[in-house]
């Protein structure tokens, strides 16, 4: 049987608190840019999404996702 290796976001020097809510926020965008920059089919955005998904809670996800389809997204993409 194989092992499954489970993985989070790695550290970050910015984000010091146990609070993750602006790391989650940060990675978000961070995957979104990355993204825009470089297409979807890109394989280089693939970390950001990782880390977005495991920081952040998948309401949040929906939501910023809807906002960003109606154009009310409130962070700087």
């Amino acid at each position: 049987m194989e092992d499954i290796e489970l993985k989070t976001a790695p550290a970050d020097f910015r984000f010091p608190t146990t609070n993750q809510s602006r790391h989650c926020f940060t990675r978000y965008i961070e995957f979104h840019r990355c993204v825009a920059a470089k297409g979807e089919e890109s394989g280089d955005c693939e970390k950001f999404a990782k880390y977005y998904r495991s920081l952040c809670p998948g309401e949040w996800v929906d939501r910023w996702n809807e906002q960003r389809e109606n154009g009310v997204f409130p962070g700087p993409l």
